[in-house]
C-alpha cells in the first residue's frame, strides 16, 4: 500500500500541473527568467512571478490589455507554448 502511494506522490510531482510541457534539455542551456521578464514588460505585460513548471517558465501577471494571465514560455527560445486551456494565454 505505502509503495502504491510513493509511486501516485512521484508521478502527480513529475506531472506539474499538465497544462504544459517542454522538452528543454540541461537547465544550463536555458535563458534567464530575467530576460523572459524585461521582453515582456517591453511588450506591456506586468509581470507578477515567474517560476518553472513542466520544463517550461510559467508566467503570471498581466498582458498588455490588462488581462490576468497564466503564460507558458520555452526556457531555451523564450517562445510561447501553447495549453489548450479556455483560461491561460500561452
Amino acid at each position: 500500500m505505502l509503495y502504491a502511494v510513493g509511486v501516485l506522490l512521484a508521478l502527480s510531482a513529475a506531472q506539474a500541473t499538465g497544462l504544459a510541457t517542454c522538452d528543454s534539455g540541461a537547465k544550463e542551456s536555458w535563458q534567464p527568467e530575467e530576460k523572459l521578464a524585461a521582453a515582456l514588460k517591453d511588450k506591456g505585460w506586468q509581470v507578477r512571478r515567474i517560476k518553472v513548471d513542466g520544463g517550461c517558465y510559467e508566467v503570471y501577471g498581466l498582458n498588455e490589455k490588462g488581462e490576468r494571465v497564466e503564460s507558458y514560455f520555452h526556457p531555451r527560445t523564450l517562445a510561447p507554448v501553447p495549453t489548450g486551456a479556455k483560461n491561460h494565454k500561452g
